[in-house]
């Protein structure tokens, strides 16, 4: 098989006011016909700036030197994207390389219908008429399995899921027929469900299509499901190389062996488990549920004379002082609406929520103010949720503010150094903004902020989702010592079924807003009952090649028969 893309010591620098930082170093890989080749590594270690490479997508602070040498389709020319100017630029970008970008939200322009978008790009390069590239961008809707294009390609980016935009986006990438797609973390923020379908249209895509396809993640699973040879990266160089069997089996790199042994496994957390149950007191599942849900109930009111959204249905649970519990499911179960009402940012509708003594149905702000103070909170997000214009240690310090603990930032710094020092931040970090630091390192500032009160609940959602494997590993792993140490309870929301498994005491299944299944993970998840948790089980990939390729027969098999 042709070389589709052959990247020769490619170096990429960026210019900074402390002086240049190079992020890839003499970096050379092929990527040939047909082919699915994942590059891999930890935030940072070069795998994007390699990828946007590619399509000439650098930045104008960037300064690249080497090759990189792109063929089209048929294989008849190539030209080397480093050399090219913008205009040649854009006749490539397209026709013979395409990019499916990491957040399908951002990459859709929302003011526009879809249609409109994947037509646009098909008339940029080829002349059509209109209503030859409406049809086209019906049929190729069909084909990445968007239900009635024929009436949804004319609606707008919001009016779709999140699985379904990233479908669209990949409907865009394939509009004009590419020998090649770069694919950057294409289901990073998608449940395992939905990852599982996402990973299926990539594969067919590359048999229908027959495209090469260059995939950037940190999911070891999905490598193991989708590559076909695997390149690992690593402070901008090129570690190891090699088919992705030989690669899980036996790794030759230090540097890889570390990145697949922080990979969490379904089945790792039931030691865990049995040690936090042995060392828990007498009498301790006598003791009042710090969080007591009986039939809750949350609807979401409709608008324009539409009846509500019923988000949360029927739901019993309870969380007992120093446990942990775990909800996992697919979007739109209900998952972060639960966290959300416990910490009374959502009204509760109907059943009975009793928070710290509190019950939240129909409660009253100014009741609920005083304990706020004892909950905490970490965001998703925490780019998002961290204010720019403010320094780490005053982020960190906001909530000590505003309860009155603390008379300003300044006045906190001290106890605000200690929480940095117990979530492994250098002291230094604090008069950092948000960001000057990784993903893993906001991460951890926004577990110091949420500890900052000392709460005696902690609600986490989905923390790690955005997290390399490596960062991952820290952050769960700092995230259990610092719960065994405080005791607090905690609910950890998660669609990532082994991180649930590697920290939770119970593990709460939820399907459509309903509470489907409750126990141990070693109940739940090594012996699951209802046919969703199974389904939910067969779709989430693993870092095996071999035991993947199985699991992919076991659930279309699961699937056939639903």
């Amino acid at each position: 098989m042709s070389a589709v893309v052959d990247i020769r010591n490619l170096s990429v620098s960026f210019a900074t006011d402390h002086g240049p930082v190079k992020a890839v170093h003499d970096f050379s890989l092929e990527v040939r016909s047909g082919e699915v080749l994942a590059i891999v590594g930890e935030s940072g270690s070069g795998k994007t700036v390699t990828a946007k490479s590619i399509l000439g997508l650098l930045p104008g602070n960037a300064t690249a030197a080497g090759a990189v040498l792109l063929s089209n389709k048929a294989g008849t020319s190539s030209s080397d994207v480093v050399s090219l100017s913008k205009q040649q630029l854009r006749e490539v970008r397209g026709t013979d390389v395409a990019m499916v970008f990491q957040e399908p939200s951002t990459a859709l322009n929302p003011v526009y219908p879809i249609g409109w978008q994947i037509i646009e790009g098909i008339r940029a390069h080829r002349k059509i008429s209109k209503q030859e590239a409406r049809a086209k961008a019906i049929d190729i809707l069909g084909r990445v399995g968007i239900p009635d294009p024929e009436e949804r390609v004319d609606h707008y980016p919001h009016q779709f899921s999140g699985g379904q935009k990233q479908r669209i986006v990949i409907a865009m990438a394939l509009a004009l027929d590419p020998g090649l797609i770069v694919a950057d973390e294409p289901t990073t923020a998608l449940d395992v469900t939905v990852q599982a379908e996402i990973l299926d249209l990539l594969r067919r895509c590359r048999d229908e299509f027959g495209m090469a396809i260059v995939l950037i993640t940190h999911n070891m699973g999905v490598v193991a499901d989708l590559a076909d040879r695997v390149a690992v990266m690593y402070q901008g160089e090129l570690v190891e190389q090699a088919d992705v069997t030989t690669l899980f089996a036996s790794p030759q790199a230090d540097y890889t062996k570390k990145l697949l042994g922080s990979v969490p496994f379904v089945g790792h957390g039931t030691a865990r488990a049995i040690e936090r149950a042995d060392a828990r007191p007498a009498g301790w599942a006598e003791q009042t549920p710090v969080v007591s849900a009986q039939d809750l109930t949350i609807q979401y009111p409709g608008r324009f004379g539409r009846p509500g959204f019923v988000a949360v249905r029927g739901v019993s649970f309870d969380i007992r002082p120093g446990e942990v519990l775990g909800l996992v499911g697919e979007s739109g179960s209900g998952k972060s609406t639960i966290g959300r009402a416990i910490a009374g940012l959502t009204p509760v509708t109907g059943g009975s929520l009793s928070v710290l003594g509190t019950e939240m149905l129909g409660v009253k702000e100014r009741d609920f103010r005083p304990l706020r103070k004892r909950i905490g909170f970490v965001f998703q997000d925490p780019a998002s949720s961290f204010n720019p214009l403010l320094t780490i240690a005053q982020c960190v310090a906001e909530p000590l503010v505003v309860h009155g603990i603390a008379a300003d930032a300044q006045d906190a710094r001290a106890h605000v150094d200690e929480l940095l020092e117990a979530v492994q931040l250098p002291r230094a970090y604090g008069d950092r903004y948000p960001h000057e630091l990784s993903g893993g390192q906001r991460q951890r500032a926004s577990l110091a902020r949420a500890l900052a009160l000392r709460p005696e609940l902690l609600i986490a959602d989905e923390p790690t989702s955005a997290l390399d494997v490596s960062v991952q590993a820290r952050v769960l792993d700092l995230f259990a010592e610092l719960q065994a140490e405080l005791g607090f309870a905690s609910l950890f929301i998660s669609h990532d079924l082994a991180v649930v498994d590697l920290l939770s005491d119970r593990i709460g299944v939820l399907f459509r807003g309903e509470l489907v299944e409750e126990g141990t993970g070693a109940e739940v998840l090594g012996a699951p009952k209802e046919a969703y948790t199974k389904r939910l089980l067969g779709s989430l990939p693993v870092p095996d090649p071999v035991e993947q390729a199985r699991r992919r027969a076991a659930l279309a098999e699961l699937r056939k028969t639903e």
